[in-house]
């Protein structure tokens, strides 16, 4: 059995495909070109939710600079997903497996907690990871002029 290479700032960033909210394949590989944040979270996690607000504030203020995100969730309930979105008002692309932590990208991306977001430039290569509460803006405004 092959081992991934953990991911590492400067790597590129593994691409994978997932449905999004209406049932179509949607690979991160789509959004080259642009500046990515890689959101990692689910509806029952208490601290996703709680970190959402940050995460909308920065989608606000750099979505028309280059930057987009991708929401990666790990829930198991369709309904309770698709409500979440609406509820948190994280209108970018999300997409889900609906598998939990069963989800292929949990291995792939080698992290153990959500949420968990990487930041990745418009080539795809890995900026940051882990970026929380203001740190995200910060780390947006230096590399988006």
């Amino acid at each position: 059995q092959t081992c991934a290479l953990p991911i590492s700032i400067g790597s590129e960033a593994p691409d994978f495909t997932m449905n999004d909210e209406t049932g179509q394949p949607f690979s991160l590989r789509n959004l080259r070109g642009k500046y990515v944040l890689v959101d990692f979270w689910a509806s029952w996690c208490g601290p996703c939710r709680r970190e959402n607000p940050n995460v909308v504030k920065a989608y606000q203020k750099f979505k028309d600079k280059n930057f987009t995100i991708l929401g990666v969730s790990l829930d198991e309930d369709r309904e309770d997903w698709l409500a979440a979105i609406n509820k948190d008002k994280l209108y970018w692309k999300q997409v889900s497996e609906l598998k939990g932590w069963k989800t292929s990208v949990v291995n792939t991306y080698r992290f153990q907690g959500i949420p968990f977001n990487v930041l990745l430039d418009p080539q795809g290569k890995i900026l940051a990871v882990g970026l929380r509460g203001p740190q995200l803006e910060e780390k947006l405004a230096e590399l988006i002029k």
